[in-house]
């Protein structure tokens, strides 16, 4: 509804699920369906996140129009942590706020309004928008522009026991073993909505993998066991 302000001016990502918050608590719903890095640290009192499905794509995308070259120009994002990739990624370019769901962001890059935008590869391929042919997508590697934390997670929020039972069977146990990983960095680093974070936690054959920032700039990896996940986290953040 708001269009013409900044994200952090309307109060963070917090604004992008209050009202969906306060149906749940009413009764009105009985599950809200989130893209996890919307979410803020702190839940709607009597409720928790019940289940996460597998992880989708966690990258970020470079949106340009079809066999254009990006040389200079502006590009548009609404994402502190975005804006501080393409400066590192793109320094001949600069940066512009936008807002809008997905196709109005793309209608407006297809009207000539930016030069290229930055996306979540992830909603751009729920969305079935990777096909459209006006656009080239360049995929942008995690380790260069390191994802906002839980990217590319969807998490189902609940406050019943009966129905948080439920959808326990569809949630993703490696996905989730990555979610709170990921929210215990954003926790320990006490970082708010306009912050440049990036977490990425991935687990193979039970090791974890976590990729950690707070600048994109200064960016760290390393492993263990995925049951020491929170030590893993806490000496990660600790080095930043």
């Amino acid at each position: 509804m708001i269009l013409d302000k900044p994200l952090e001016k309307l109060g963070g990502k917090g604004v992008f699920i209050s009202e969906i918050e306060q149906a749940l608590q009413s009764g009105d719903i009985d599950i809200a369906v989130h893209s996890a890095k919307d979410l803020p640290l702190e839940l709607a009192e009597g409720t928790r996140i019940s289940a996460v499905l597998r992880r989708s794509f966690p990258n970020d995308v470079l949106v340009t129009r079809r066999n254009e070259v990006l040389k200079g120009g502006v590009i548009g994002t609404s994402s502190t942590r975005r804006a501080d990739g393409v400066r590192k990624l793109f320094p001949d370019t600069t940066t512009a706020d936008i807002r809008g769901n997905v196709d109005t962001r793309l209608n407006k890059l297809a009207e000539g309004q930016y030069d290229g935008i930055i996306l979540a590869a992830a909603g751009l391929s729920r969305l079935g928008a990777l096909g459209d042919k006006r656009f080239d997508y360049t995929f942008i590697s995690t380790k260069s522009l390191v994802p906002a934390p839980c990217q590319g997670i969807i998490a189902i929020q609940s406050g019943r026991d009966d129905i948080a039972e439920l959808l326990s069977g569809v949630s993703d146990n490696d996905t989730y073993k990555c979610f709170e990983t990921e929210r215990a960095v954003l926790e320990l680093l006490n970082a708010g909505c306009s912050s440049p974070v990036g977490a990425l936690a991935e687990i193979k054959d039970g090791i974890m993998t976590l990729t950690v920032t707070k600048d994109q700039h200064t960016i760290l990896i390393d492993s263990a066991p995925a049951e020491e996940r929170f030590e893993l986290v806490k000496r990660l953040v600790s080095e930043l």
